[in-house]
């Protein structure tokens, strides 16, 4: 008899499949720095999606050079702030923080989510002579957005790379305090990683979850079952075997996705009524290619691509069209 070939369903890679911890999502690394210092990612709030006519700019594509129209995702972009600047040093362990000053201009809206010492200290910044990496802690500004129906901001760490050490402490004692608009972190034509916590889909079958086979229909009983829970031996039932449990709400991330646009206009692409469960684009705002994780008003991460080696050089794409047609169906 021939060998039979019966690849496992469903991919183990990202087990165990539970909630996230926090609809924000967590950056856990940061790639490698450029010739002068930056802020390595950005915080945005999911629109939705729509289409764009754009020249083609893959050399590899059957269609490169020409017009063809692309899904694009749209992440509004309102500035975010600098709370504070924290400095890290290489130990046994790990990353270990050294210190860190924190701004005078606080929002109120920040009393919600953190507690604010009121004590004035002296601020030093000795502690930044002796670091291996500093980054900063960014807040959010919900308020400015009429899509998103929240006022309270979302904090996040990023990094600070590129230069010298001395321009990096530069650099960031600029920052402290002050705004960010999406252009001094990201440009058009960069590539980036999308980190965010996808749709929920609550507790769902073996079946939707895993993707296994329905069961023959003489079958006793059920369909939406597994034919087996395992071997014998061992004598439990192991963590590859597909079971029901929750579907959704993981945070991913999405490798190297293409920035065609930013924009300061929400006109130019607010398609008519709105888009369906946000709204009107009023901030600024970046156009991505393709699909990213997660529903409408959902807080998208973005950061500089880590696994980009090859392809495509930076610059602007060539977009003809955007499409601001209804998308109620109209």
């Amino acid at each position: 008899m021939p060998n039979r070939h019966h690849p496992r369903r469903g991919s183990m890679g990202f087990s165990p499949r539970k909630r996230a911890r926090a609809e924000t999502p967590h950056i856990k690394s940061w790639p490698e720095g450029q010739d002068k210092p930056k802020i390595q990612g950005f915080l945005g709030y999911k629109v939705g999606m729509t289409h764009a006519f754009v020249i083609d700019y893959r050399p590899t594509s059957t269609t490169s050079g020409r017009e063809v129209m692309m899904p694009v995702s749209v992440v509004e972009t309102p500035p975010i702030k600098i709370l504070a600047v924290r400095a890290y040093k290489n130990s046994y362990y790990g990353l270990q923080t050294t210190g860190e000053i924190w701004t005078d201009k606080i929002d109120k809206e920040l009393s919600k989510r953190i507690t604010i010492n009121k004590k004035k200290e002296k601020k030093t910044w000795d502690f930044l002579k002796d670091a291996d990496e500093i980054r900063v802690i960014v807040y959010t500004q919900p308020k400015l957005i009429t899509g998103v129906p929240k006022k309270v901001a979302d904090i996040r760490e990023m990094r600070i790379s590129g230069g010298t050490l001395d321009e990096q402490i530069k650099y960031a004692k600029n920052l402290l305090g002050k705004e960010i608009k999406i252009n001094d972190a990201i440009a058009e034509g960069d590539m980036l990683d999308i980190i965010a916590v996808t749709k929920g889909k609550g507790f769902q079958g073996h079946v939707k979850r895993w993707g296994v086979k329905l069961l023959s229909h003489k079958n006793s009983k059920h369909r939406r079952m597994i034919g087996t829970a395992g071997s014998w031996h061992p004598n439990w039932i192991q963590a590859t075997v597909p079971q029901a449990g929750q579907m959704g709400y993981h945070q991913r991330t999405e490798y190297n996705k293409r920035v065609l646009k930013i924009g300061d206009n929400g006109e130019e692409i607010n398609p008519l009524g709105g888009f369906p469960h946000y709204g009107l684009v009023r901030n600024s705002y970046i156009l991505i290619h393709g699909s990213i994780p997660g529903p409408s008003k959902r807080l998208i991460g973005m950061r500089d691509a880590i696994r980009y080696k090859r392809g495509v050089k930076i610059e602007k794409p060539e977009i003809s069209y955007i499409s601001t047609t209804s998308k109620q169906g109209v």
